[in-house]
């Protein structure tokens, strides 16, 4: 609990009896008033809990299991509108989900309309809350569903691509039990070990071990909710003393925050662990919160070969693990990589300590009876080269099978054939796309060095969000950006992709520390990277949009930026230092030089090469205006709308006149324009007889009077034509332009006011 006190203590017969009252309400209980949903084998669930209530959680998934239900664990909705809600929405509409399964606590939080239902969350399928505590008991006959085939769907977990959609990776029943086995033999697992889990247990590397692979191997978990890491983040490794635990299961963040907990380190052993799991090993910044963690704690009996990184994405599930307890050549490896040639997607080898250097460590070997490739990132998937970056791609028994719902990202994700270079098979074997850039060492390691969905090409060379990332934070962290919240996309301006931050500021942060800040991180990012950014935005603290579990949602965060609903507090735009490929001034040959100039292939230059960049830049979309509605119906020209403010707003001030000292002149409300302009109207009908598009001259100084003018001629259907008045002082050479603008307008009357007709 918050407090570090253990709350409940779950054993395995105990986890069997309230599984199989999950399985057996599931299977024979109607979910609906009318009788007409009734759950069967086969059909998809939604698991709804919090990440602190992973009693809850472990019973509903192996309740779903015996039943033969496939689970769907998704986080729980914060509001009605959630950054993201529509996708999760998509993902359990597309599943076909009529049920989500979850504890009293959760529910009661829920947001609920007046009448004390769930409320109906954006873009989610109409759902029947159930809560799977205090269930009665099964009868003694009741059997399970009898064993199900290996290839029906154990689990769907959902996984986020980089625009924001959300898709659910199947995972097999044989999937599920091979990749389990893998593990349990390159973690050394044994039965009744003690394990220590920090990460979400609901997906990805928390899931498989602290969920999954614990109990194929009967080991005992504890788990640290993330409200008590927040308060106390050294309690995870108080636990590994007070239990002797031998595996914990965590990320580089808790390394770092373990780190910073000073006071608490006196009374910690770290003797007994055999197993640092560091679950996000693929993140460039994972190597030196690994090396500072070890060198603090190797005098509390951590042993250097326990600290484990390990690669993983949702679709291959582990991609590579460290071995435990492993020495001698090629049991680990680092390299000093150039930054450059990474952005030419080349392994080079750089000096240690410079700037433009990335040191990654490697992420442990390829898994028991899986065979990994790297394969070009784009066009066709050609094996690279072992000196190129490619997307680690993997075949094995343990991979998801699909994107339920999705065939054709499915084929071109988990049904990869591996070419080489003269474009035949290198074997039958199917891979899947992991998503992870990177290459393989000596020895079957596994280097990551970034993601498919983090990578922005700007002008042929490749960046990785996470590297502009740990760039940013380096220029003085701890003093400016804000528990380090920041998000880095790319977006397209003329044909390429251009590099954006944005990052929320401390609170007491002045406008003038901003923009110095901001002009360093320009630089840095400059030297480093040798990129430019396009746009730096700063955000006031707490602002940009959060996933639920309170990380930042980038694709939320790119979409407010696109639409201008963000909102920065400070800019710093740089277009001059990145967009370089703006058209290039034609070259004109002059015939006199020479008649050989210009010849076939010349003329194919110009049209090709100096033509081929369009001067063109596109504005952001409109927003979607409801053609079918009645006031879009009604209030489709400027003059209408006027008439109907004239009503609806009559008093709003639309107008101010200031005079020369800036103080107010004159002031015009929606019904005072909507009168004279009316006014004006009638003059042109009754006096002028006008008829519908005929052109009229307003030749008026700028003012109040121009603007009743130009309505009072839309009213009647004339087209004013604004020009403007002859100078007092110069009629000589002003009043022929006045002149000819009225004639060459085709202008059937002249409307002005006494002082300009008297000229």
């Amino acid at each position: 609990d918050p407090n570090g006190k253990l709350i409940i203590t779950l054993t395995y017969g105990k986890l069997l009896s309230r599984s199989q009252k999950v399985a057996y309400t599931l299977l024979n209980k109607s979910f609906s008033k009318s009788g007409d949903t009734c759950l069967k084998c086969g059909d998809r669930i939604a698991l709804v809990y919090p990440n602190n209530d992973p009693i809850n959680f472990i019973c509903a998934f192996y309740g779903c299991m015996l039943a033969g239900i496939v689970p769907v664990p998704i986080e729980v909705p914060l509001t009605r509108r959630d950054a993201g809600s529509q996708q999760i929405g998509f993902l359990l509409g597309s599943c076909g989900i009529q049920v989500a399964l979850t504890s009293e606590a959760c529910l009661k939080g829920l947001p609920k309309t007046a009448a004390g239902d769930v409320v109906a969350f954006k873009g989610w399928p109409r759902l029947h809350w159930f809560v799977t505590e205090h269930l009665a008991k099964t009868p003694k006959d009741w059997l399970p569903t009898p064993r199900l085939t290996d290839d029906t769907p154990a689990y769907i977990e959902y996984t986020t691509d980089k625009d924001g959609s959300v898709m659910g990776v199947t995972v097999t029943r044989a999937a599920m039990l091979s990749h389990c086995r893998m593990l349990t033999q390159s973690c050394n697992y044994t039965e009744g070990e003690n394990m220590v889990c920090v990460l979400d247990f609901k997906r990805e590397t928390g899931l498989w071990h602290s969920v999954l692979t614990s109990v194929l191997n009967g080991m005992h978990v504890v788990f640290i909710p993330y409200a008590l890491m927040k308060v106390n983040p050294a309690s995870w490794m108080q636990m590994i003393t007070k239990y002797r635990a031998s595996v914990a299961v965590v990320k580089s963040r808790d390394l770092h925050w373990g780190l910073l907990a000073t006071k608490d380190h006196k009374d910690i052993s770290l003797s007994s662990l055999r197993l640092l799991l560091v679950g996000d090993g693929a993140n460039p910044w994972s190597l030196s919160s690994c090396d500072q963690f070890l060198s603090v704690f190797q005098a509390k009996g951590l042993r250097p070969d326990a600290v484990c990184p390990c690669a993983s994405s949702s679709e291959c599930l582990t991609v590579s693990v460290r071995r435990p307890g492993r020495a001698g050549v090629n049991a680990t490896g680092r390299g000093v990589l150039s930054m450059s040639g990474l952005s030419f997607g080349v392994v080079r080898v750089d000096q240690e300590n410079s700037l433009t250097s990335l040191t990654l460590q490697d992420c442990g070997q390829v898994m028991p009876g899986c065979v990994i490739v790297v394969v070009k990132m784009e066009g066709p998937s050609y094996v690279c080269k072992t000196d190129e970056v490619g997307e680690i791609c993997v075949s094995s028994e343990a991979t998801g099978s699909q994107y339920w719902g999705l065939a054709g990202l499915t084929n071109s994700t988990f049904k990869v054939q591996a070419l080489l270079a003269d474009g035949k098979p290198l074997s039958d074997a199917l891979y899947t796309r992991s998503g992870l850039l990177g290459f393989l060492g000596p020895g079957g390691l596994v280097f990551v060095c970034g993601s498919r969905d983090g990578l922005m090409t700007v002008t042929g060379r490749k960046h990785n969000a996470d590297d502009i990332i740990a760039t940013v934070l380096a220029v003085e962290p701890m003093k400016f950006i804000y528990r380090g919240r920041i998000a880095v996309f790319s977006i397209r301006v003329l044909r390429d992709e251009r590099i954006c931050v944005i990052a929320e500021q401390r609170p007491d942060c002045s406008e003038e520390e901003s923009f110095q800040w901001m002009s360093r991180v320009l630089q840095a990012v400059d030297s480093i990277h040798q990129v430019g950014l396009y746009c730096l935005a700063l955000v006031p603290p707490n602002y940009l949009p959060k996933t639920p579990l309170g990380g930042i949602h980038l694709s939320e965060c790119k979409r407010r930026f696109l639409e201008g609903t963000l909102h920065p507090a400070n800019v710093l735009l740089c277009p001059h230092t990145c967009v370089t490929n703006l058209p290039k001034p034609r070259e004109v040959h002059s015939a006199t030089n020479s008649v050989l100039d210009v010849g076939p292939a010349s003329v194919m230059v110009g049209n090709i090469v100096q033509g081929n960049r369009l001067a063109s830049a596109q504005g952001r979309d409109m927003g979607i205006v409801d053609e079918e509605s009645d006031s879009a119906r009604k209030y489709q020209f400027i003059s209408e709308i006027l008439r109907w403010r004239a009503v609806s707003t009559s008093e709003h001030v639309i107008f101010t006149l200031l005079n020369a000292k800036g103080g107010v002149a004159q002031l015009l409300s929606c019904s005072q324009l909507h009168k004279r302009a009316e006014r004006v109207g009638s003059l042109l009908l009754e006096r002028a007889k006008i008829n519908t598009g005929d052109h009229v001259a307003l030749i008026f100084p700028p003012g109040i009077d121009l603007i009743c003018a130009f309505y009072g001629c839309l009213y009647v259907g004339a087209v004013p034509v604004t020009i403007r008045p002859p100078h007092p002082q110069n009629l000589q050479t002003t009043l022929p332009t006045v002149r000819m603008i009225v004639d060459v307008s085709k202008s059937v009357l002249v409307l002005s006011n006494q002082n300009v007709i008297k000229l």
